[in-house]
């Protein structure tokens, strides 16, 4: 009885699947000009992904990412970005993806917001980065007490510290900071600190939506800085959000600053070129180093063209659609990660990059 029920329920399905091909046939015509160009797509070669399915490994120091995808630094120090973080932590230990905290400048002047940072408790073992700006560092090695950037971070027990690079940012800020030496000669002697006072502690220098040129990433291949975000343009750019909220709030201010140097930058994919670039260049020691490729990157195809298309460890990184997805409930945000690897699974699978035009 059970089998006649089984077998009348599948002829169902099967009617009604038959049916929609009819209906919908119209509705899923493609041309040439829609098809994706980047990858081969090879049926032949492998079977559906197994449910015990996993991705290799990527290191970060001694941990290890379970899945090649960065949550990328957003917020913190205003009320509304603790249920965020938090959401965005516990996603990160479930899935075991890595997590960049939001500008941790706050907790340097007061432990007002420090519940919104300290997520080690909700993220578990996985992989976390706190995150200062250049201009912060500078000012406290010139106080000699940039060690407080070091204690801020053992208190969130974090594995790594980024540190954003972010001169077009501070300047459309009108309250923004400056600083006065290139970031090189900073980092040169905030790794020295680090070596000396905190050897476990990851470096990592990141942009803020406009991406580097060859020369800037030509020189910080040669610091000792293991983990390179790209920051790329083509995503959130903190410039012209700080273009637009001086408009907001200063809406007859004649001395507003014209918008032309928010639109300069680097993509994601230029920056990758600019990286295997170097990497086939003998004269620039890269290194044992991870890459998040990130920058308008919106979803697991580009992720996966783009890490593919990086000759070197790599992840891909996203903030804004995480951001999305934690507007709902935790498992609204679940189930877009869920989706996401099973995606990013089948592409893996099926999928061999083409060689990128150029190269």
């Amino acid at each position: 009885m059970s089998d006649h029920r089984t077998t009348h329920s599948q002829s169902d399905a099967s009617a009604q699947r038959k049916s929609h091909h009819l209906e919908f046939a119209n509705m899923a015509q493609t041309s040439g000009s829609t098809i994706n160009d980047y990858f081969d797509y090879e049926p032949m070669l492998s079977g559906f992904p197994e449910e015990n399915f996993s991705f290799t490994p990527i290191k970060v120091g001694p941990k290890n990412l379970k899945a090649p995808i960065w949550i990328s630094s957003m917020t913190g120090g205003t009320s509304a970005a603790g249920p965020i973080n938090k959401n965005l932590a516990k996603v990160a230990g479930e899935f075991g993806l890595g997590l960049g905290l939001g500008s941790c400048r706050p907790l340097l002047h007061s432990d007002e917001f420090f519940d919104d940072f300290y997520l080690r408790p909700i993220i578990g073992d996985g992989v976390l980065f706190a995150n200062f700006g250049v201009a912060q560092l500078e000012q406290e090695l010139q106080k000699d007490s940039a060690q407080k950037l070091l204690e801020v971070c053992k208190r969130l027990e974090v594995d790594g510290l980024f540190i954003h690079i972010n001169p077009l940012q501070e300047w459309y800020q009108n309250e923004g900071d400056r600083w006065f030496r290139s970031p090189v000669e900073i980092m040169k002697e905030f790794a020295e600190l680090i070596a000396s006072k905190a050897p476990s502690l990851i470096l990592g220098i990141k942009e803020v939506g406009q991406g580097m040129g060859p020369a800037s990433l030509k020189a910080i291949l040669e610091l000792p800085i293991s983990v390179i975000e790209f920051a790329a343009y083509g995503g959130t750019n903190f410039s012209l959000l700080e273009s637009v909220r001086d408009e907001d709030t200063n809406k007859s201010n004649e001395l507003i600053k014209p918008k032309e140097l928010c639109y300069v930058g680097h993509t994601a994919l230029e920056m990758v070129r600019l990286v295997n670039h170097f990497l086939n260049d003998k004269s620039v020691k890269t290194g044992d180093r991870l890459f998040i490729v990130s920058g308008g990157v919106r979803s697991f195809l580009q992720g996966f063209f783009l890490t593919e298309s990086l000759r070197a460890p790599a992840c891909y990184g996203m903030a804004k659609p995480f951001l999305e997805a934690s507007q709902g409930s935790y498992s609204d945000l679940a189930q877009f990660v869920q989706r996401e690897l099973d995606s990013l699974k089948m592409a893996q699978t099926f999928l061999r990059l083409k060689p990128l035009k150029g190269e």
